[in-house]
């Protein structure tokens, strides 16, 4: 019998590879992207991105309200 598992995940990976020893079952990782290192490289940088200063556009939330302000319609 042939069970193909599909996951993003290598967290769940590992668990499942981990229980798949204890039961004396065969794992074979076919078709393995090998860029999901560096996918995953990428995305915690990403993910962990802190900004060394202020925008450099200014204050989004001002810019918001000045938008949003009621204005008298241009008449025609």
């Amino acid at each position: 019998m042939e069970l193909v598992l599909k996951s993003n995940n290598e967290q769940s990976i590992a668990k499942i590879i981990a229980l798949a020893k204890k039961l004396d079952v065969i794992v074979e990782q076919k078709n393995a992207d090998p860029d999901i290192a560096t996918k995953q490289t990428l995305k915690e940088r990403i993910l962990n991105f802190k900004a060394g200063g202020a925008a450099s556009f200014g204050d989004a939330s001002s810019w918001q309200k000045e938008q949003r302000e009621d204005r008298d319609l241009p008449t025609v």
